[in-house]
């Protein structure tokens, strides 16, 4: 199951050319899909909410070593005293283009999976109240 996670991701980070938004979106579907998983397997309600972080986490470390890959080498421009940032093409958001680099560089290697992990625990959580609120219903 992760090896198709990772493939999936893959082609989800190849869709949006390098930015992780679709990445992003793929937590909401990941999380839906744990939550069944987890429940297929246990009752036992604090193992369900650790195991939706653990999952959460898994999912963000792929997206961030797929990020790491795509923009890792751009971190070396850094290093490069005579490079032009304003050749890089990335969006001048502060201002500054060394800076706004900077920015973007943690944008899609940090904080991208970061909001991954929020994107799909918040599915999961969602997911668990849908299912549990039903389950009370019967």
């Amino acid at each position: 199951m992760l090896i198709l996670y990772i493939l999936i991701d893959i082609l989800c980070a190849g869709a949006g050319m390098g930015v992780p938004i679709f990445c992003i979106l793929l937590g909401f579907i990941s999380g839906w899909i744990i939550v069944g998983k987890i429940l297929s397997r246990t009752d036992d309600f604090y193992q369900i909410l650790t195991t939706s972080i653990k999952y959460g986490i898994v999912t963000a470390l792929v997206t961030f070593f797929i990020m790491l890959i795509i923009w890792g080498r751009a971190i070396l421009l850094l290093f490069n005293h005579s490079y032009d940032f304003n050749t890089f093409g990335h969006p001048l958001i502060l201002y500054d283009p060394k800076i706004s680099f900077i920015g973007w560089i943690g944008l899609m290697i940090v904080i991208s999976p970061l909001l991954q992990l929020l994107t799909t625990v918040f599915s999961f959580y969602i997911a668990l109240i849908i299912i549990k609120k039903k389950e009370t219903t019967e």
